[in-house]
């Protein structure tokens, strides 16, 4: 049996688009630095469903701890995606993913502990 294709994918938004990414959604609070909006070909920015600025100021304080601390973040940002206004966010992302392929887009230089990982895990826990 093939393993089913992932509903939602991730990927740096500073590497280049592919056809595959299908709908693109930027899913951190701040703009990525030194990117324009026409190069990140950002298809829709939800800064609501990325985590409060004081916890992703927690997670990204030392970078050498972050996998020391993953599961607290993951908690942590677990509960704020279930209260407004993430929870809204959250419901215009699922009927986004309905329609076809998407990709969370982060800038995190960190591609296994940041927020877009925790939100995809989050996700498919609850579909």
């Amino acid at each position: 049996m093939s393993k089913a294709p992932d509903r939602f994918r991730l990927k740096r938004v500073y590497e280049a688009p592919a056809p595959e990414d299908g709908l693109r959604v930027l899913v951190d609070r701040l703009w990525p630095r030194g990117l324009s909006k026409a190069k990140a070909h950002v298809d829709l920015w939800l800064k609501e469903i990325a985590p409060s600025d004081a916890l992703r100021r927690e997670l990204h304080a030392d970078p050498g701890a972050a996998a020391a601390r993953w599961g607290e973040f993951c908690d942590a940002y677990a509960r704020e995606l279930e209260a407004e206004p993430a929870r809204t966010a959250v419901r215009e992302l699922r009927e986004k993913a309905a329609q076809g392929p998407l990709t969370l887009l982060f800038a995190a230089k960190d591609e296994t502990h940041n927020n877009a990982v925790a939100l995809k895990a989050w996700l498919e826990k609850r579909l």
